[in-house]
């Protein structure tokens, strides 16, 4: 296989080359915007110990999809997260 060569990927039917594929990209934009607000406030910790923030080596093994990944290794600390995703498929 030569670099920018069509690949048979079986049950997705035919595929197309770089230069094929770079013509077809594009389309409509669509923006979204999230917003995220939050506080923490009148907190305390004392003597905490937190454990161990590790991701192992087979973490993802058979992940679907599109993972996230949330590490925390303190206390008293607000998290927000917010994914967007916009697909549209047209044959």
């Amino acid at each position: 296989m030569t670099k920018g060569e069509a690949v048979s990927a079986p049950g997705l039917g035919s595929g197309v080359d770089n230069a094929t594929l770079a013509g077809m990209s594009g389309g409509t934009l669509i923006a979204q915007n999230t917003s995220l607000n939050g506080t923490v406030t009148n907190d305390s910790a004392d003597h905490v110990i937190s454990g161990a923030n590790v991701i192992n080596g087979g973490a993802f093994n058979g992940e679907v999809g599109i993972p996230v990944v949330i590490q925390n290794s303190g206390s008293n600390v607000l998290i927000q997260n917010a994914t967007v995703i916009s697909v549209e498929f047209k044959p």
